[in-house]
């Protein structure tokens, strides 16, 4: 049923929808929608962009997390972009951070791939945090084998099920000196025949001769390196 609209209502309702019709097709407003449309797309533009790049209009270089490794200072472990770290990997980061600078000189001077060095640390001292790294500065596990030890030399701690004599350091720096004289005896002389850079080789070299016991030593050392991109300090 149509119900008859009242003339005085019809006549508003046109005049309303010319008022209306003339708005909408002023060139005015069509400005005005095209400049609102460019805002959102360029915006939108923008954060694709910032984004994609890593950060390179903020300055920051996302590619790498070792930056400038040689200068002592300039380490860097970027959150965000194509790699999130989770909780513990800039818990490692932050360890690597501190021993990376005796790693690369004992790479320089002895020819030992740093990745392996930190990969050790790391997984020997729980990222510094296991009882011998604590009490005894000892991040490689570092057996004593003196039969006549002076006091404050060594100390009882459990390994394997067995209670063993570890060395006590003044430092976790003169442990990491340890471990690169340790790399120096003759079961080990194989290991330097390898590339530095094949870090892969080292860690099945140092589990053959005999290094840990653990059968999936070399496999650990070589996931965590290249989780955490440790290679990169051999090059």
């Amino acid at each position: 049923m149509n119900l008859p609209i009242p003339t005085g209502w019809r006549l508003y309702l046109e005049d309303l929808y010319r008022r209306l019709h003339r708005q909408f097709t002023s060139p005015w407003t069509k400005a005005a929608v095209l400049l609102v449309l460019a805002i959102v797309v360029t915006r939108k533009e923008l954060s694709f962009s910032l984004s994609i790049d890593g950060g390179r209009w903020l300055g920051v270089q996302q590619s790498s997390v070792f930056d400038g490794v040689g200068d002592g200072n300039s380490f860097v472990a970027f959150r965000g972009g194509d790699r999130q770290w989770t909780a513990r990997e800039l818990e490692q980061l932050a360890y690597i951070r501190q021993y990376k600078n005796i790693a690369l000189r004992q790479m320089e001077e002895q020819g030992i791939p740093a990745s392996i060095t930190l990969a050790q640390g790391l997984l020997e001292s729980g990222v510094g945090q296991s009882t011998l790294a604590v009490e005894n500065n000892n991040h490689f596990g570092l057996k004593c084998f003196s039969k006549s030890c002076s006091k404050g030399h060594c100390s009882n701690h459990s390994d394997d099920h067995h209670k063993d004599f570890f060395r006590i350091f003044s430092s976790p720096e003169e442990s990491y000196r340890a471990h690169g004289e340790l790399l120096q005896k003759d079961r080990y002389q194989d290991l330097f025949q390898l590339d530095r850079t094949d870090f892969r080789s080292w860690a099945r070299g140092l589990s053959a001769a005999g290094y840990a016991t653990d059968p999936k030593y070399a496999d650990k050392l070589i996931r965590m390196i290249e989780s955490l991109e440790l290679h990169r300090l051999d090059s």
